[in-house]
Order: C-alpha cells, then structure tokens, then sequence
C-alpha cells in the first residue's frame, strides 16, 4: 500500500505538469494585471513582457480563458483590466458601490455630452431646449464622468465638454463607439419609436484630440470649471409686482460656459 505521502505526491504531480504546460506570457500578465491598481493599456504590459510575445493574442488567449470564471479580464477605455464578473456584481454591491443621486436635468447633460462631445454649454442647451444650471455641470464634473476639452473657437470661447476614461468604467463601456444607438435606444423605450423625419442619433468619436474649432485649454480652466458659483448682488429695493418668481427661472442662467 503506498504511503500517504506517495499518494500526496501522486496528487500533485498533475498540478505541476498543468503550470509548466500553461504559457509563461500569460502568468506574466496574470501577474501584471492582478498587481496593478488601475487598467493598463497594451504598450504598458508589453514593456514587461519578454520580446517576441504577441502581447495582443496573450490578452485575447486570457480573456479567454477567464471568460466563464468569477473574475473576467476586460477592457475598458482601451486598458486592460480584472472584474468581477457581470452576474455576481451583486456579490460586491454592498462593500464598493457609493449611490449617487443625479437629477433628470443631469442626466440629460450627462447623455448629450456622451454623444455629441465636444460640446459647449450653449450647445447642449439648444439641444435640450431649456437653460443648463452650472451646478448641474459642477455635479457632473465632481463625479469625473466629464471635463473640460478645450475652448471653442468663437466669439467668448466658451468651453468645450467631454466625457473621461472613468465614464467608459462606470457605464462599463471599451470606447463611446459601444453606445447604444438609434434602434437600440428605440428598443429599450428611451425613445419614441415615431420621431421625426431625419432623426438621428450621432456616433462619438474615441479620438482625444482636439478639434479644429478648438483651442487648448489655458492655465486655471479646470479650476473655473468647478469654480462655486457667483452669487448675483440682491437689491435693496423690493422687487416689483410683475418680477415675483423671476428668481427661479433666472437662477438657472449662470455664465456661457
């Protein structure tokens, strides 16, 4: 009878002869991946990696594999990644997800910034048909979904918005490409399945960039963009009549960026 610690040998000899079998690049980026804090893009994980790996086929060999385990390799914003996977999110609810609350009119600006970007703050008021409040803007810049891209180049240059990489993270997005579109959006009832003739819904482009029509950004944007807002001087005088409840539509106006 062989002993018990033959039999725990016997045991673990398919275990060892499994790791030698298993490709060296894809424990090297298993390694990398689990280490790293943050996504890491291609060009960062090749720069760990022995040469002559095809680091692109490793990834899509590991995502492979990961594909029906409890965490899954994705990609987010063109980086790499370990998640939980999608169906036991609920799992991880309690101890990471922090609720935000964010208004109608926020999430409206959040949606015409997603996919007309760049866009200024006079732009997504003509789209949206009412004047834009900037604490709406300030709630959506503190959550790091948006910011500033650049300035417009007209009259005031007003700043231009986009989204950010934590954007594509939070709605679990690879690249704005992955929005839904026009059916898509129709299908789920988020829009009126009559619509107008010509009705479209546009494609957003993943490139950084900037535009011809814009100018880089100055020193002191990002801070005026979350600068509190200025509170307008009250008046001694009472106001007449005709004026009461002005305050409330007027309150929303704030400044063209």
């Amino acid at each position: 009878m062989a002993s018990l610690a033959e039999v725990r040998v016997e045991e673990a000899e398919p275990m060892e002869n499994e790791s030698q079998a298993r490709p060296e690049e894809l424990r090297l980026l298993e390694a990398l991946l689990f280490a790293s804090s943050e996504p890491l893009d291609t060009a960062t994980l090749a720069k760990r990696m022995p040469e002559g790996v095809d680091v692109k086929a490793a990834l899509e060999q590991l995502q492979a594999d990961y594909a029906l385990r409890g965490v899954n390799l994705v990609r987010v914003a063109n980086k790499w990644t370990f998640r939980t996977a999608g169906d036991l999110a609920w799992l991880m609810t309690r101890e990471s997800t922090e609720t935000r609350r964010l208004s109608r009119a926020a999430i409206e600006v959040l949606a015409i910034i997603a996919y007309h970007q760049p866009v200024t703050r006079a732009e997504i008021e003509e789209i949206r048909g009412v004047v834009t409040s900037k604490g709406t803007l300030d709630v959506l810049l503190e959550t790091g979904w948006i910011k500033p891209r650049g300035r417009r180049k007209t009259p005031g240059r007003p700043l231009t918005f986009g989204t950010t990489e934590e954007f594509l993270s939070q709605f679990t997005l690879e690249q704005l490409g992955d929005l839904p579109g026009l059916e898509e959006l129709k299908g789920t009832g988020l829009l009126d399945s009559r619509l107008p003739t010509g009705f479209s819904v546009p494609t957003p482009s993943d490139d950084p960039a900037l535009r011809e029509d814009e100018d880089p950004l100055e020193p002191g944007d990002l801070d005026l963009a979350l600068a509190p807002a200025v509170e307008p001087e009250t008046s001694q005088e009472p106001p007449a009549s005709g004026d009461e409840g002005a305050g409330e539509g007027s309150s929303e106006g704030g400044t063209n960026e």
